[in-house]
């Protein structure tokens, strides 16, 4: 019976949560919605029952946590949801728990407030030792969760607003103490499925999973001006067993950052990311990359897939950042299908992204930059095909690319491609390729290229994949 209620709910125990609510009286009018997801929930509630007032003034913080404590009760017992119906949320950062779904209604929209009281300030995260923006700690997120399991935070596409503009003007004028918030963060967590919402004008991040395992981002919205500072869309960070699909964003910044950890932080904590699945993204962001690697990736970053990219008007396809002090690698990266329009750079390294944590890295932490495939590229409207540049002493290794036709700009760069310290292959490219890339010492693999062989992209499905999301429905008053 348990697990029949697991999937299909109807609402019928409203009486239990309208106690809590101080009597209030049960409409009689309701409202059903469906949605897909990892788990559904046996119980429900509308953040009205705890006296949240939906107009855009009225601060809801607290009604927000107490609905969230409230509801975690019923971990145990089928789990809980928290309904956001259509208004506008006036709300500073509140803590998620666990076996719990927040919903936001198409027309809702959760408003960041724009006080730095709401903001609790957490500890550095232990693979960074610094906040990004200062060398204290940070603020914490608008949606936040630490130390949690099955958590789930979708919608009928609702919005999630960070009111960006006012953190925006405190960063460039070095005004903030702390790293701003992100939009979502969850902590050491597992079972993560962020889904069918939209996110516009964060402070920073948008999406940051870190330390977690388990995660599904289908069907995000992100949305921030393309000179933003630091808006990344979505960064995956110490993660394993991670599947972002079917995201449009339009950033400041990366659209995906791939991260792990800062220099000897990162080499210390050791938590690699891995086993990463993107497909289907459509990204525009002018200044950064589609996807980028790094340049945190001091726990390592291993076993990325990357298919179906479309990028319009952005800096670089894929870029992979690193430095010496990094140390860890970045290895057995596929990407297979990029249609990309109006780009800088199709292919960028860089072993010379300076930035440190502090003066204490370690320069005999070299990075280890080897296993990275490409192939199926389409690129027009080009700058520079590929700017490859290695560590000296330390090259990059490893690199295959195959059937990609690149059309260049009619104002494109004098030097199509620039390579430096760097091993690979290349197969059916053209504007043709430097010379480091001519095969070198893997004569074998250049051969089955050659053949038809292309680059490698391996078939086997990550435990993520098997993942079925199920029919939720719910009656709401």
């Amino acid at each position: 019976m348990k697990n029949i209620l697991s999937c299909m709910v109807t609402i019928i125990t409203l009486s239990i949560l309208t106690t809590h609510a101080q009597g209030r009286k049960v409409s009689q009018s309701y409202e059903t919605f469906e949605y897909t997801a990892i788990t559904c929930r046996s119980h429900s509630a509308s953040i009205t029952d705890f006296g949240a007032v939906g107009d855009g003034k009225t601060l809801n913080t607290k009604a927000f946590q107490s609905a969230v404590d409230h509801l975690s009760q019923y971990s145990s017992d089928g789990g809980a949801q928290l309904f956001v119906p259509a208004g506008k949320w006036l709300t500073g950062s509140f803590s998620l728990t666990s076996h719990f779904t927040l919903f936001l209604h198409k027309d809702a929209t959760l408003l960041a407030a724009q006080d730095l009281e709401e903001y609790p300030i957490l500890k550095a995260l232990p693979s960074y030792g610094r906040g990004r923006d200062a060398a204290g700690g940070r603020f914490a997120s608008l949606v936040f969760g630490t130390n949690l399991s099955d958590v789930i935070i979708t919608g009928n596409n609702g919005t999630i607003d960070g009111q960006g503009s006012f953190w925006w003007q405190k960063f460039h004028g070095g005004k903030l103490k702390y790293t701003r918030p992100y939009l979502i963060e969850l902590m050491f967590s597992d079972t993560i499925q962020i889904s069918n919402i939209t996110l516009i004008d964060s402070p920073s991040w948008n999406i940051h999973p870190v330390y977690s395992s388990s995660i599904i981002v289908k069907g995000v919205t992100i949305i921030a001006p393309v000179k933003s500072p630091n808006t990344d869309g979505i960064n995956p960070d110490s993660c394993t067993n991670t599947r972002i699909e079917d995201c449009y964003i339009i950033s400041g910044d990366d659209c995906v950052a791939v991260k792990s950890g800062w220099d000897e932080y990162g080499i210390s904590f050791g938590m690699p990311t891995k086993h990463l699945v993107i497909r289907r993204l459509t990204c525009v962001s002018p200044y950064s990359a589609a996807i980028a690697l790094g340049s945190e990736m001091s726990g390592g970053i291993e076993d990325v897939r990357a298919e179906d990219i479309t990028a319009y008007n952005t800096e670089s396809g894929v870029r992979i950042k690193t430095a010496v002090g990094r140390g860890a690698f970045v290895r057995d990266v596929y990407v297979r299908g990029m249609s990309l329009h109006t780009m800088k750079w199709v292919f960028w390294m860089t072993g010379n992204y300076k930035a440190h944590a502090d003066s204490h890295y370690d320069p005999h932490a070299l990075p280890e930059i080897t296993g990275i495939n490409y192939r199926d590229i389409v690129a027009e409207n080009v700058s520079m095909a590929g700017r490859l540049e290695g560590i000296s002493g330390d090259p990059f290794t490893g690199i295959c690319i195959s059937n990609a036709t690149i059309s260049m700009a009619v104002k494109h760069k004098k030097a199509i491609w620039m390579c430096s310290d760097v091993e690979g292959v290349t197969s059916g490219v053209d504007p043709k390729p430097c010379g480091l890339l001519d095969g070198g010492g893997d004569s074998e693999k250049k051969k089955r290229m050659d053949n038809g062989g292309g680059c490698e992209f391996p078939g086997d499905v990550l435990e993520i994949d098997s993942v079925e999301l199920k029919s939720c429905s719910y009656q709401m008053s």
